[in-house]
């Protein structure tokens, strides 16, 4: 992992009702999107919500891992962890 790279664990929700971060369950962030989970647009739209979220560019959020499951683990470029924990609260 290089600097000011952060890797976060999460739980997508697709076909929501709207579009939301939860917060962090053990460790993981809880996100639900509406969009479905067909030929990527919940992932698209998952990766949307954390950058807005976290004030970044969409370019800045990947997806390493998961892409075709619930548990995601997704790649921050420029932020920290402390940031994206006073963000998300606090992993309980």
């Amino acid at each position: 992992m290089s600097a000011g790279e952060t890797i976060i664990a999460v739980r997508a929700q697709p076909g929501a009702r709207r579009d939301e971060i939860v917060g962090l369950r053990d460790g993981v962030l809880v996100a639900r999107v509406s969009a479905p989970a067909l030929e990527g647009r919940a992932n698209q739209a998952l990766c949307r919500l954390i950058a807005r979220a976290l004030g970044i560019r969409r370019s800045q959020v990947s997806i390493l891992r998961g892409e075709r499951a619930r548990d995601k683990l997704i790649r921050v470029e420029g932020v920290d962890r402390d940031y994206i924990g006073d963000t998300f609260g606090p992993a309980g």
